[in-house]
């Protein structure tokens, strides 16, 4: 059996008794202290993750700007350097190759930043869409390391600690910085629903980011554990729980991030056709009466019918709540209807709600 990766922080992970599990065909620390600890940490101070297994791969050339545009649901159209989009990548069905970042880099340059489970499959995808465009594909997820800073002090410790000026950057925007010898790369993005940055560079700068931060005692290290709570308050989707072959990003609720205007990409036919006729399931929001906690994979119903599973579930640490996202039979979509979640061999009762359970505190 082919053995996981390893991220440059591995060790880092292991000195500080990380617990340490697969994910993403990789060895990642799960939780550091406790998934409560980090998760508030990030809500209420700062906390750092590693996330050095995400893909970047380059697409450069004279037909970068239509070919990203191919392959994408959001629009790159004269999109300025500095500047992020976020998207997806479709199956000629609607269904979803990965979710992503869209980078746009100077010149005719552009980093897409992939989920780590999709690198070669999304590599693969992309080299075989390529054929008949004038462009470079470069895949150098080995050659980066990244950090995630997160929470509300986020901005305040990058700028002290690490000594990196990003006051001025917007959220979806990144800039590129001169430190150390080396360009790196700094971004506003996250995934968990407050202020924060991604900042990309060598494997030994990362590390020396990592003992910065993390040695100072002012930033917590935390793990996928809590990153997995804190983007599911926010409905943040998660690629093979809300996204997937089989879930569209229309049946995700992310039609925002799809331009149907636009004058091609793969899998727009499908999409208009779900928008025209309207999508046969929908990822929702649910809110149970009861603290029983839903989990992936656990069914939906209404009267004893099954109307679908859910995606993902917990008991909301920000809302002290046991709440879920599913995928059910859109005629059971609509917010306040009741349904049912059957967890082991007992049914417990809730309500269908809004999908953002906690409010998002970004920069803008």
């Amino acid at each position: 059996m082919e053995e996981n990766k390893r991220t440059c922080l591995y060790d880092k992970h292991v000195a500080l008794g990380a617990k340490i599990s697969p994910f993403g065909g990789f060895d990642m620390p799960i939780e550091y202290s406790s998934i409560k600890d980090e998760h508030m940490a990030v809500r209420h101070a700062a906390g750092i993750f590693d996330v050095s297994h995400m893909g970047e791969i380059f697409v450069s050339g004279a037909d970068a700007e239509k070919f990203v545009n191919h392959i994408f649901t959001n629009d790159v159209t004269d999109m300025p350097y500095g500047k992020i989009l976020y998207g997806i990548m479709c199956y000629p069905d609607g269904g979803s190759v990965d979710d992503l970042l869209v980078y746009r880099m100077h010149g005719d340059k552009y980093l897409l930043v992939v989920n780590a489970a999709n690198i070669d499959k999304d590599e693969a995808w992309i080299r075989e869409n390529s054929k008949g465009f004038n462009v470079d594909i470069r895949n150098e997820s080995d050659v980066y390391g990244q950090v995630a800073v997160q929470g509300p002090e986020a901005e305040e410790k990058v700028e002290r600690l690490l000594k990196l000026d990003v006051k001025e950057l917007a959220f979806y925007t990144f800039k590129e910085i001169n430190t150390e010898g080396e360009t790196i790369i700094v971004s506003r993005t996250g995934y968990t629903g407050e202020d924060g940055f991604e900042i990309y560079g060598s494997h030994a700068y990362i590390n020396r980011v990592w003992d910065i931060l993390v040695g100072s005692g002012e930033v917590a290290p935390c793990g996928l554990g809590c990153r997995d709570t804190l983007r599911f308050e926010v409905a943040l989707p998660l690629y093979g729980h809300e996204l997937s072959p089989e879930i569209s990003p229309l049946m995700a609720g992310l039609g925002i991030f799809v331009k149907l205007d636009k004058e091609e990409f793969i899998g727009k036919e499908a999409l208009l056709e779900q928008k025209t006729n309207g999508v046969a399931k929908k990822v929702v929001g649910i809110e149970l009466n009861d603290k029983a906690i839903p989990r992936n994979g656990y069914p939906v119903e209404v009267n004893g019918e099954e109307i679908g599973t859910v995606t993902t579930g917990y008991h909301g640490l920000s809302v002290d709540k046991s709440i879920a996202m599913a995928l059910i039979d859109a005629r059971y979509a609509a917010l306040g209807t009741e349904v049912e979640i059957r967890i082991r061999k007992k049914t417990f009762p809730g309500t269908v709600v809004k999908k953002k359970f906690y409010n998002k505190n970004y920069k803008k």
